[in-house]
């Protein structure tokens, strides 16, 4: 099955777990053309059709709860219950039962991609390497979350970046299109239980944000709340792409589950229920991007936090002994998994390109 086989028959089966937004789906079409890392990003139902053929050898051992879907873009900051600034793994919408090394192969080949694009400027055995040794430390300590208020120095001098003009964040979110229809009952009442309990008057806004996700229904309410701003963003869940790969007969949805289960200081507005997950939107809470870092940045401490981020991941199901195998002998087989699967998703990318 050739990519665009898989393309039209995944998002067959999409179309039989959610309303999908036509005109989202054409745009993200036309991303994936773009280059070979948003079309990495956008085309996870085919990295896990082909994930257990090409790397078979790691199949073999006990599976994590994993991201599915995680890649170098993958990453964002949001505040805790305690009001501190925290960094980690911003979204969860492929979450599934998978093998502990997949989730490192997956993010050192996004890293791959990144390199060659020119967002990171370190070499490729490097940057694998810096991984390896965040991810290994971070199961070695038992994992532990990225707070950012005392610690971690060089990662909040990049996070918080974006805090230095909070207007230009309002402003981007006051340009989307306002909704025409009623949202389904299900997206506003997720809504309205993450938003301040005095009754308040909220326009809501269709968001077109993301690549994998591209096609799914996303509502943003907008409220004047104490003085200032406040927005909540609902987007549409299904299944894992895992699911429609393998064949899998069961549909259940994963996210909260490994939101609980992490080692993780909980962001309370992020909720996800049924075929809903909602979070907060704001300067401090959102995804943070490769363009938006500052130029001047420690890209080392940055892979190697993003090691260790997943890491805090898989603890939440794994055992410590299973993920320290994983970490100890990644220095053979993490670089040639990563070169296996960055051949497969040039070649289906060029292939993509040249035949629509």
């Amino acid at each position: 099955m050739n990519i665009h086989r898989s393309t039209r028959e995944y998002e067959r089966w999409l179309a039989r777990q959610l309303n999908l937004v036509r005109g989202d789906l054409r745009l993200k079409h036309q991303r994936m053309k773009e280059g070979v890392f948003p079309f990495l990003r956008a085309t996870y139902y085919r990295w896990a059709m082909l994930w257990p053929r090409l790397c078979s050898d790691l199949c073999e051992g006990p599976s994590v709860l994993s991201v599915g879907d995680l890649h170098v873009e993958n990453f964002g900051t949001w505040r805790d219950a305690e009001g501190r600034l925290v960094w980690g793994i911003n979204d969860f919408d492929e979450s599934s039962w998978l093998p502990a090394p997949h989730d490192l192969v997956r993010l050192g080949t996004s890293v791959i991609f990144a390199i060659e694009g020119g967002h990171l400027s370190l070499d490729r055995h490097s940057a694998l390497r810096f991984l390896l040794e965040g991810y290994a430390d971070s199961v070695e300590a038992g994992g532990r979350p990225m707070v950012l208020a005392e610690q971690h120095r060089a990662l909040r001098a990049m996070a918080i970046e974006r805090l230095i003009d909070p207007r230009r964040f309002w402003e981007k979110l006051e340009r989307l299109k306002p909704v025409r229809l009623p949202p389904p009952p299900g997206a506003r009442k997720a809504l309205t239980r993450q938003l301040p309990p005095e009754s308040l008057t909220f326009r809501l806004y269709h968001r077109v944000a993301g690549l994998g996700s591209l096609g799914r229904e996303r509502y943003v309410a907008i409220a004047e709340w104490g003085g200032g701003k406040i927005a909540r963003e609902a987007k549409a869940l299904a299944p894992s792409a895992t699911v429609w790969a393998t064949g899998q007969r069961s549909e259940a949805i994963l996210y909260q589950e490994l939101v609980d289960r992490a080692v993780r200081c909980a962001d309370p507005f992020l909720r996800a229920k049924r075929r809903w997950v909602v979070r907060r939107l704001a300067p401090d809470c959102c995804r943070i991007e490769l363009s938006e870092l500052p130029r001047e940045r420690d890209e080392t401490r940055l892979l190697y936090d993003m090691g260790w981020e997943t890491a805090n991941v898989h603890l939440g199901t794994g055992r410590r002994k299973q993920l320290r195998a994983v970490a100890s002998g990644g220095r053979e087989w993490l670089p040639e998994a990563v070169e296996t699967m960055t051949e497969a998703v040039e070649r289906d990318w060029k292939e993509y390109v040249r035949e629509d």
